[in-house]
């Protein structure tokens, strides 16, 4: 049965893809920004108040550690607003039944957890020097909810682009291990916060001594459990490269959907290989971020920079899973 065709887009639709991109970027500054509270110890530069800071709305003479929390919080504030605004616009433009529609809704109800999940970091005293399992299971799943976050703004972005309708997803076997395949890989930036939390907390003075810290017998939890890290990023590594590698090898016009032109199914397909290109590249990127930060002793720059890596490379795959799963049969131009 083919599938149902693309939705034509007008050009307001073509502005709202555009503000969608910018929504998925702007909560990559905010996510990094976020790191930054995490790696200057500002967790509680607004003391455990929450939303005021330090009991008042815009704090008087602030220090360093709160304005840096400010900062963040203003962000988050104006992430609020962005995400808000684009689940009403996508609502107004789109019809019942169009994928971009459903997922700006996940990603209003992601938010709005997300800031939940902050909220209880500095009610319960989760930051600065708190090293406690309860802090490590709320900022795993904190960092598993911004994740799947990002990934459903970059998809909302990705549907308004191709007015995609869920009737359009094929359910296929391989979807499964697509799946298995994205969530280890939300695994590997769950452990890498865990893993840049002890560097933090338990700065070494040399390599030597780092690596000592992950195997000795009496070293505190978060720094033992460092090694998990390396392991799962290099399961996922395996499977970015087969996704990567399968994309660059498929070929939708060898079988073009009914009323598709081969110039419509090239295009896709360029368009592919080239995400495909780019998630190789991002790979390579983060792992040599991720060596750089073990040998310079995870500096809080360096931290930084392997984040943002980090989350282009999930946007990055998560459409190009995406476009596996669910080639576009129209691309916006």
């Amino acid at each position: 049965m083919a599938a149902a065709p693309s939705i034509p887009r007008a050009p307001h639709s073509r502005r709202l893809a555009r503000f969608a991109w910018f929504v998925v970027f702007y909560n990559v500054l905010v996510i990094v920004w976020g790191a930054l509270v995490r790696a200057s110890g500002s967790g509680a530069g607004c003391g455990n108040h929450w939303p005021l800071c330090n009991g008042q709305v815009i704090p008087v003479s602030p220090g360093f550690h709160t304005i840096i929390e400010f900062t963040h919080r203003m962000m988050v504030g104006g992430s609020t607003f962005l995400v808000f605004a684009l689940l009403v616009w996508s609502i107004r433009s789109t019809v019942k039944g169009q994928a971009a529609r459903g997922f700006a809704i996940a990603s209003t109800l992601l938010l709005l957890n997300e800031a939940l999940l902050g909220a209880l970091l500095v009610k319960l005293g989760y930051v600065t020097a708190n090293q406690s399992t309860g802090r490590m299971v709320l900022l795993s799943i904190h960092l598993g909810n911004t994740l799947l976050l990002m990934a459903a703004l970059a998809l909302t972005a990705r549907f308004l682009s191709t007015g995609q309708r869920w009737s359009d997803l094929a359910l296929t076997r391989r979807m499964v291990g697509i799946i298995e395949g994205l969530a280890t890989t939300i695994f590997v930036g769950i452990t890498g916060s865990i893993a840049a939390l002890g560097d933090t907390l338990f700065p070494a003075a040399s390599l030597h001594a780092s690596i000592a810290q992950d195997f000795a017998v009496h070293s505190p939890l978060l720094l033992r459990l460092r090694i998990i890290h390396p392991v799962l990023a290099l399961i996922a590594a395996a499977f970015a490269i087969w996704l990567a590698t399968r994309a660059r090898r498929a070929c939708p016009c060898e079988s073009p959907e009914i009323g598709t032109s081969p110039r419509t199914s090239n295009s896709t397909e360029t368009g592919r290989a080239r995400l495909a290109r780019l998630v190789l590249i991002l790979l390579g990127l983060q792992f040599a971020l991720g060596i750089a930060d073990v040998l310079l002793l995870a500096p809080a720059w360096m931290q930084l920079l392997h984040l943002l890596g980090a989350d282009l490379f999930w946007i990055a795959l998560v459409l190009l899973a995406a476009d596996t799963l669910w080639p576009a049969v129209d691309p916006l131009a």
